[in-house]
């Protein structure tokens, strides 16, 4: 079968080689160059930097000591023209010191001379793996900005990336959608989010919080009433389900609805009609229905405390909102969301944040989601004094440390390496669940198939 001509086969990934040492940059221009990567070679640093500044490369492949300008500050300078430049270095330096000094400049990953080649072409692939990935969640990330016009939306995690991919999915389709998720997850977010993207984007985005609005009132703000329907009633008042009409009625903690206007409120979805209260007739409406609940919906409906016809006519689509304990790796991007979105508050600059602020963020189980982390963020940045966020600017809850250092903070004292970081952590699941690779699969938040390639890859031998 002949190819599709309207298929286009993605461009090889270009990757810069920079080496004092002219016959290992020739013997690693051929090696790439053999496997079909679009290679270009210089022998120092400062044609590096100017090279990079007249094109962009997805990797650079630079050695550790060469005269002039070291490695490192090569890696620095090359973050400096490019925030998200992928750097691999070759040391003959192999020792703990050289790993950290790469790691901290902002390194990918580091390889000893000498090395096979097997190894290098793993660690390159690993790292476009990366650049891949991050492109791809850049992407949905600016697809659901442009199209959903919110920038809130943050997190690069498998978990996320399915939020993102569901929420582009469903927003076109004429269901409801029921968003379950803790509270402080963004619930109300997905949902205006839904809307945005959505053909009533035109229309009115309508929320209402069940359980802030007293029972007695609730029936008449959803639906409206006449003059006269009761004793303060002094003239007609239109509903939310009217205010959201040919837009979408965003109702939060629908868990919260008492039973006779869950009945009525299913009347409304089955007919598309609305009767306000002392009304004698029906009218039409046309509501698209996003409810959100941070309750078990499904043990509600077993204990009777919620219609099981109504929970299946909300259900129609679920999106569910992971906690953030269950994604960790999006906390440092969130942090630097905050902090870019808080720091316009204050007079002095800040930068950045410790790593032992960082890693007692990263530990801590954030009962409150993703909203406590915006408050503890918000409070250090107009609280603190210097440009880094420290321990000293977080609440003692975060910074106390009574059963010894924290996991992530000891990581750090150790110099661990991410892939030290990654094994240790699985290795450590697997402990848990007593080698259950199906349980640990589902901790870890990944397919059994990675799983069995990360164990075999780290020699694990339960």
């Amino acid at each position: 079968m002949s190819p599709d001509p309207k298929q286009q086969v993605p461009p090889p990934a270009k990757i810069l080689v920079v080496d004092d040492d002219h016959e290992m940059c020739q013997f690693l221009a051929d090696l790439l160059g053999e496997e079909g990567y679009d290679v270009e070679a210089v022998h120092d640093g400062a044609s590096a930097v100017e090279r990079y500044r007249t094109d962009r490369f997805d990797l650079t492949i630079t050695d550790l000591m060469m005269p002039r300008m070291r490695g490192t500050e090569l890696v620095k300078q090359l973050r400096e023209i490019d925030s998200r430049a992928l750097v691999l270095l070759i040391t003959a330096f192999g020792s703990i010191e050289s790993a950290v000094e790469a790691m901290h400049a902002g390194a990918f990953h580091y390889v000893t001379k000498p090395f096979h080649t097997e190894e290098i072409l793993l660690q390159i692939k690993r790292a476009l793996e990366q650049r891949n990935l991050q492109s791809e969640v850049e992407r949905l990330r600016k697809e659901v900005q442009s199209r959903f016009g919110f920038e809130n939306i943050i997190g690069q995690s498998t978990k996320m990336r399915e939020v993102f991919e569901l929420v582009a999915h469903v927003s076109d389709l004429a269901v409801n959608v029921l968003i379950v998720g803790e509270s402080g997850t963004g619930k109300e977010m997905i949902a205006r989010a839904i809307h945005q993207s959505s053909a009533r984007a035109a229309g009115s985005f309508i929320p209402i919080n069940c359980a802030a609005i007293p029972e007695t009132l609730l029936e008449s703000e959803l639906f409206g009433y006449v003059r006269g329907a009761f004793t303060d009633a002094r003239r007609d008042r239109r509903g939310l389900f009217h205010a959201a009409h040919g837009g979408v009625l965003f109702l939060d903690e629908i868990s919260e609805i008492p039973l006779n206007l869950q009945a009525k409120l299913l009347r409304v979805i089955e007919d598309k009609e609305v009767r306000p209260l002392g009304a004698n007739q029906s009218e039409k409406v046309d509501a698209r229905l996003v409810s959100a609940c941070n309750q078990d919906l499904e043990r509600l409906v077993q204990e009777g405390l919620f219609r099981q016809d109504l929970y299946y006519r909300l259900n129609i689509i679920r999106i569910e909102l992971p906690p953030l304990r269950e994604r960790a790796e999006d906390i440092p991007i969130l942090i630097e969301h905050f902090l870019r979105k808080f720091s316009d508050q204050v007079e002095r600059e800040v930068e950045d944040i410790e790593p032992e602020a960082l890693a007692a963020l990263t530990d801590y189980h954030w009962p409150g989601n993703v909203r406590e982390l915006e408050h503890t963020i918000e409070r250090a940045v107009l609280l603190g004094k210097e440009a880094r966020i420290g321990l000293q600017d977080l609440p003692s809850s975060l910074a106390a440390r009574s059963d010894g250092p924290l996991p992530l903070a000891s990581a750090v004292a150790k110099t661990y390496t991410l892939r030290d970081l990654e094994r240790e952590y699985i290795m450590r699941v697997m402990e848990s669940v007593h080698g259950n690779k199906t349980e640990a699969a589902k901790t870890l938040g990944v397919d059994r198939t990675t799983l069995y390639r990360k164990l075999e890859e780290y020699k694990f031998k339960g």
